[in-house]
């Protein structure tokens, strides 16, 4: 069985190769004096917890982890990962990588879909059984309803609810997605029935607008989603390490000012919300009621 660790991955291509393991589970509240040895400070934090699971042999019943090229610090693990197994400081599963491309250009679609392809070879999967991979997952992509009320939590996916419980409780329906959340975003339903499901799969994954390095405009993307899911409010919650999407923030600030929508900014934050981050969040809901 295989886990992942960050966005942007090829989960058809596990789910046809029957060794689909999902998110690796870990608690964002441990303590983490092993890792902490290994782990400069500006990895994004569920990298530390991660680690530290690693050490301890959460994952020995895994045979691999899939780590994403879409992120920085899911990239930057497989290798300290890697060097680490190969210096025999940690065991655990294999670490994987998934070299998906996201610029703009053919030769990125070129590199993304020969990942895929890789990858398939490894695993021995056929074209036959991502075809079906594929069918089922577009018939899993239920378009979710748009509930009254929704305050949108956009910006870093925080840990787990812990902030949309606060949202919660003020009246409002929270729309954004936690870590674990984002890592199984799939985006939209993909062609079925081409010559060719591989590179249906890669052109897919190249053009998917989740991690960091991609390419999609970062105002007209957080515009849909407050278009789709008719917010009310928007909380721009952005944690002091997530260095790869503050650079959108002057557009993105720019769009929800036409927007007129209540905006609560709450930059350089801390990842578990130690930082009055809830209180912050109560009163600035708590207002509109």
């Amino acid at each position: 069985m295989i886990g992942i660790a960050g966005p942007n991955l090829p989960h058809e291509l596990l789910s046809a190769a029957g060794r689909n393991a999902g998110p690796l589970p870990f608690d964002p509240d441990r303590g983490t004096p092993q890792a902490a040895r290994w782990l400069e400070s500006k990895f994004m934090p569920w990298a530390f917890p991660v680690l530290e699971a690693w050490f301890d042999g959460d994952y020995d019943g895994l045979d691999a982890v899939l780590f994403s090229r879409a992120d920085d610090t899911s990239q930057r693990l497989y290798y300290y990962l890697c060097e680490l197994q190969a210096r025999g400081i940690v065991r655990g599963p294999r670490p994987l990588i998934f070299d998906v491309a996201k610029i703009a250009r053919p030769s990125s679609i070129e590199h993304t879909v020969a990942a895929v392809k890789r990858l398939a070879d490894e695993w021995q999967v056929s074209a036959e059984a991502l075809e079906q991979a594929i069918v089922a997952g577009n018939a899993a992509r239920a378009p979710a309803a748009v509930q009254a009320n929704t305050c949108l939590l956009y910006g870093t996916p925080p840990p787990d609810d812990r902030l949309h419980r606060v949202i919660g409780a003020q009246g409002f329906a929270a729309h954004g997605p936690t870590l674990e959340q984002s890592w199984l975003t799939q985006g939209p339903a993909m062609a079925e029935g081409t010559a060719d499901p591989f590179a249906e799969l890669g052109r897919h994954l190249h053009a998917l607008d989740v991690g960091a390095r991609s390419f999609a405009d970062p105002a007209q993307r957080l515009c849909g989603i407050v278009r789709a899911t008719e917010a009310k409010a928007v909380i721009v919650w952005r944690i002091e390490e997530d260095e790869g999407h503050v650079w959108g923030w002057p557009v993105e600030r720019a769009a929800l000012a036409q927007s007129g929508l209540p905006l609560l900014h709450l930059p350089r934050a801390d990842w578990l919300a130690r930082d009055g981050a809830v209180d912050a969040i109560a009163r600035f809901l708590g207002g509109m009621t």
